[in-house]
């Protein structure tokens, strides 16, 4: 039978929706970005973010089912982030969700938005469990367990920044643009190490993330010297401070998956798309995992977008897990942690 799930994906600043078949076929996916309008602030604002989903949600709506060639009464169900993200921004796709999926009669599935990255490798391949997910995707960095479809454990996350928040606050430092990790990215690749940052918590025996003493440690190098007057090289900042943040997620994602015996190992969220952590992952899973197969989302996949979020739907909606009008944002919604069994 075949099923089509219309996904909508509204937690920060892109509005995206997308048409879905079987869990794994991506017939539209639709993303309108508010990049522009955010990066003379530096950052997101949620109040403009919001705005921009009141205008855009509607058209992207007819825009995915359009593109899809697929109409209303040929849908299965309709599906929307309920968290975690900006609450104002939820709240605008969560509204439109309910409201077409009352006005036309379709069951209503909430996903977590972490895991809608982590299905995102499901239009790689289909995933096979026992599985390892490092996310890292704003303000989070998590290394995340399943032990089958829709089973989500957090054996470590960060204690402080995330990696993306991280990349943002040395981007500012910087003086780059916002996003600016895919800038950092690039100047990473044309330096050198050579003011070697600390690796936080990296020899602890455990699974957990510190990036905040990474960014202070950045910030007062770069604070000292122009007190000196002296001229740092913005490409070894740049591959020193990535160097230093692809380390720990490599020693801690590698040691994790040789401590939980898994299969694959999936690395998802914005971050994931950051070439210098693609190919550090690469080398060290075919050196030291010979037997987990590595699996990284295209490009497109890693951003926000809901194609994600339809993939996600597909389980949930096998399993019955279906939200009524009542269905309200969960902004801090979360995956369970061993620390807090």
């Amino acid at each position: 039978m075949r099923e089509l799930i219309l996904a909508i994906e509204s937690s920060c600043d892109e509005t995206s929706v997308a048409v879905i078949e079987n869990g794994a076929n991506i017939l539209s996916n639709i993303v309108a970005s508010q990049i522009k309008s955010h990066q003379r602030f530096g950052g997101v604002v949620p109040e403009v973010a919001s705005r921009h989903h009141v205008e855009q949600i509607t058209l992207c709506i007819e825009e995915a089912l359009a593109e899809a060639g697929v109409s209303v009464e040929e849908l299965s169900a309709v599906a929307v982030t309920q968290g975690p993200g900006l609450v104002g921004a939820l709240l605008i796709g969560i509204s439109a969700a309910k409201a077409f999926a009352w006005a036309h009669d379709l069951p209503l599935i909430p996903v977590n938005h972490m895991a809608g990255h982590i299905y995102a490798a499901r239009f790689v391949k289909p995933l096979e469990f026992p599985l390892m997910a490092l996310l890292v995707s704003g303000g989070h960095t998590e290394l995340v367990l399943m032990e089958e479809d829709g089973s989500f454990e957090i054996v470590g996350e960060t204690r402080d920044d995330a990696a993306g928040e991280a990349y943002d606050k040395v981007g500012r430092v910087l003086g780059l643009p916002y996003p600016s990790g895919k800038e950092i990215d690039r100047l990473a690749h044309l330096g050198e190490d050579s003011y070697h940052f600390p690796r936080a918590m990296i020899h602890e025996n455990n699974f957990d993330f510190s990036f905040s003493g990474l960014k202070s440690a950045f910030i007062n190098l770069v604070h000292n010297a122009e007190q000196r007057g002296e001229v740092l090289s913005t490409e070894d900042l740049a591959t020193s401070f990535q160097a230093s943040v692809i380390d720990v997620l490599v020693t801690k994602t590698i040691r994790a998956c040789q401590t939980y015996p898994v299969k694959q190992l999936i690395v998802a969220g914005g971050v994931a798309a950051n070439q210098g952590l693609r190919q550090a992952l690469e080398e060290a899973v075919a050196s030291q995992l010979t037997d987990v197969d590595l699996l990284i989302p295209p490009l497109r996949l890693c951003g926000d977008n809901a194609a994600m979020i339809g993939a996600a739907a597909h389980v949930a909606f096998a399993k019955g897990e279906l939200a009524d009008t009542s269905l309200n944002a969960i902004p801090s919604l979360a995956f369970q942690s061993k620390t807090n069994e």
